[in-house]
């Protein structure tokens, strides 16, 4: 099936992903000491970095006019979104920096060559890491789910103080709204080293 708009989504007809159970021991877990690829050509290694620190993670961001990778991709619960929950964060980045984000990064499991292109096209203030090699996923035991032979991350948002995880958003949905209840969240409960 053919992705012709990867932004207008009603959520009313893709099934909402359900906690599983699978990120319940994210809250208070240290940061691994690893270095994950960027699309700014850098490597980030999230346990150095000082302050409050926004992941969010997503299965993979499709590419207008392309195939989707599996037929039923839209019907695979928390798979859809990828694209308006990554612009959602482009669009209220600002005002995430002000609510006390140091950090604000994307994750995925796709390439680094494939996300840089993607960071450009959607014009991203913020670089996207890659775990391409699953090394975050396995080292946090983050929820995956496995499609098409790939292993791709279940979406959720982290916030992540000092190299610890403060708090976690799973599951998402709809996706295109996570960016604003993290933001809502920050405001709620500001980092105490602000």
């Amino acid at each position: 099936m053919a992705q012709l708009n990867l932004l207008e989504v009603d959520w009313s007809k893709i099934p909402a992903p359900e906690d599983d159970g699978a990120a319940a021991h994210l809250a208070g877990m240290a940061i691994p000491q690893l270095s994950l690829r960027a699309t700014n050509d850098t490597s980030v290694v999230l346990s150095e970095l000082k302050g409050r620190v926004v992941v969010f993670a997503y299965p993979r961001t499709g590419e207008p006019g392309k195939i989707s990778l599996v037929d039923d991709w839209d019907m695979i619960p928390g798979a859809r979104g990828c694209t308006p929950q990554t612009c959602a964060f482009r669009d209220l980045f600002a005002e995430l920096k002000a609510a006390g984000a140091a950090h604000v990064f994307g994750l995925s499991t796709q390439s680094n060559d494939y996300q840089t292109e993607m960071a450009a096209r959607l014009h991203l203030p913020f670089p996207v890491l890659s775990d391409e090699a699953l090394d975050l996923v396995h080292a946090l035991d983050l929820p995956i789910m496995e499609v098409a032979d790939l292993t791709l991350i279940k979406r959720l948002a982290l916030i992540i103080d000092d190299a610890k995880i403060t708090h976690v958003f799973y599951p998402v949905f709809p996706p295109d709204r996570n960016a604003s209840d993290v933001l809502a969240w920050l405001k709620a409960n500001p980092a105490l080293n602000r």
